[in-house]
Order: C-alpha cells, then sequence, then structure tokens
C-alpha cells in the first residue's frame, strides 16, 4: 500500500511516518509511505493508494479532492491520533479507507 501524508513542514509528519512503518512491520504489512508539502502533494497525488493531510492543512482538503479527481481518497488525519503520533492507528484508518474502496 502506498500513503502519502501532507503537511507543511514535515517535521511532525516525518515522525508519524516512522511511527506508521513501524506499526506496518509489526503487522507484515508492505507499506510505502513518504510525507510532502502541499504543493509538491498536488503534483503526485494521483501516484498513491490514499492521500491523508494533517490536521494543520486541512483547510487544503477540498482542493486535493478536487486534484485527486475521486481517483485517489483524500481524508485529513485524526486530530489526537495525529497529536499523539499514534502511527498503529492511522495506518488502520488507511487500510480501513482503501479496503473499502475495493
Amino acid at each position: 500500500m502506498k500513503v502519502l501524508l501532507v503537511c507543511n513542514a514535515g517535521m511532525s509528519t516525518s515522525i508519524l511516518v516512522q511511527k506508521m512503518e513501524m506499526a506496518a512491520k509489526e503487522q507484515n504489512i508492505d507499506l510505502t509511505i513518504t510525507a510532502l508539502g502541499f504543493t509538491q502533494a498536488e503534483k503526485v497525488l494521483k501516484e498513491w493508494d490514499i492521500v491523508m493531510l494533517g490536521p494543520q492543512v486541512r483547510h487544503q482538503l477540498v482542493g486535493l479532492e478536487k486534484a485527486a479527481e475521486g481517483q485517489v481518497p483524500v481524508e485529513v488525519i485524526n486530530m489526537r491520533d495525529y497529536g499523539t503520533m499514534n502511527g498503529a492507528n492511522v495506518l488502520k484508518r488507511a487500510i480501513e479507507i482503501v479496503e473499502a474502496r475495493k
């Protein structure tokens, strides 16, 4: 599964990437994940299975949904999970969304 996280500067989101990678490894899930700023993400979002926004960029949700043209799900990460850097919960939610689209 390929997960794209969208953020501002990427400092806290890079920590979440690491936590999600650890959770995926523990669950034997093949995961490719990266974090990009909004401008970069907009250009490549259709190459990913899901795009998840950090709560601090939730205002970009509509723009990214339009850019995705319904081809890729776009969701804001739960604020509590983001704040506590709960990579397992964020990964679980990403899987739920991707599986629901199949």
